[in-house]
């Protein structure tokens, strides 16, 4: 599996493509990253199966998340 690798991603907020660098070589992982066209937080929600050998990236606006 590659640990380390480049992902576009949409900000939630404006719509602006958003590269991410993603580092899945510390486990599953949430994290705020500020979109470069707008600064607002985008919540980055990282999960790594390792049976499955995949790493999946999920984003979602700071307020849209569930407590």
């Amino acid at each position: 599996m590659r640990d380390f690798f480049q992902r576009t991603v949409n900000c939630p907020h404006c719509g602006t493509d958003t590269d991410l660098i993603i580092d899945g070589s510390q486990g599953s992982q949430e994290y705020f990253e500020d979109c470069s066209a707008c600064c607002n937080p985008i919540h980055v929600v990282i999960t790594r199966n390792e049976l499955l050998d995949k790493i999946q990236v999920s984003v979602d606006a700071d307020d849209e998340q569930i407590f």
